[in-house]
């Protein structure tokens, strides 16, 4: 009894560190694709779900008796409630674009890898990292081709004009680029506000859209 105690405080260390090297895996990735989360963020969250999996499952040995009785995923619940506010700091939106998403979901699954790691459950835990780590790299570079197209919000100063958006529609059309919506607001000196929501083909050059709008001598700024 007493020898199986210590092998098994010897193998928390070994968790943990497990845990920090697929929680780096992991962020390296990330990182490698200039994310706000890399790896040390990752191999923070892996360790400290390992740690709270490890209190979880064996801290309270101690306390145990015929009148005590005790729910070790209580910590563990609380862990994947926890990360949703670190997840949700990595998400941005900018006009119609979210990014982060992908960041986000990793560090949820990073925090199920430290906790299968902290559990002694090694085989999922690593077949976990591995995994995700085929979803990063495969999915990213293979399926672009399933990506849609992108709607960014234009928003452009420019002397007031009788059909506007036909001159805007003409400008785009070549690149075939789509108008699906505009809104124009009055300013001083006979110029307008335009603020216009484009389709841009998948895979468009969002900066061939500057050269073309800088062609216009009608357009005095361009905000993109």
């Amino acid at each position: 009894m007493f020898m199986d105690l210590v092998f098994l405080y010897l193998e928390y260390p070994l968790r943990m560190l497990g845990a920090i090297f697929c929680g780096a895996l992991i962020g390296y990735e990330r990182e490698n694709q200039m994310k706000m989360a890399g790896i040390r963020t990752h191999s923070i969250v892996s360790l400290a779900s390992a740690l709270m999996m490890i209190v979880s499952k064996y801290g309270f040995f101690d306390v145990l008796s015929s009148h005590v009785n005790l729910d070790p995923s209580r910590i563990a619940a609380g862990v994947v409630t926890a990360i949703g506010f670190l997840g949700a700091g990595v998400i941005f939106t900018h006009k119609m674009n979210i990014s982060g998403l992908t960041t986000s979901a990793g560090l949820w699954a990073t925090v199920g890898v430290g906790m299968a790691l902290g559990a002694g459950m090694y085989v999922p835990g690593i077949s976990a990292t591995v995994l995700i780590l085929l979803l990063q790299f495969f999915f990213h570079r293979n399926f672009r081709w399933l990506k849609s197209s992108s709607i960014e919000q234009v928003t452009l100063i420019m002397e007031q004009e009788d059909d506007l958006r036909s001159i805007l529609e003409n400008t785009f059309h070549l690149d075939e680029i789509k108008i699906t919506s505009m809104k124009v607001k009055r300013l001083k000196d006979d110029q307008v506000e335009v603020k216009l929501f484009v389709k841009f083909p998948d895979s468009y050059d969002i900066f061939h859209t500057l050269d073309l709008l800088r062609k216009n001598p009608k357009i005095t700024s361009i905000d993109l």
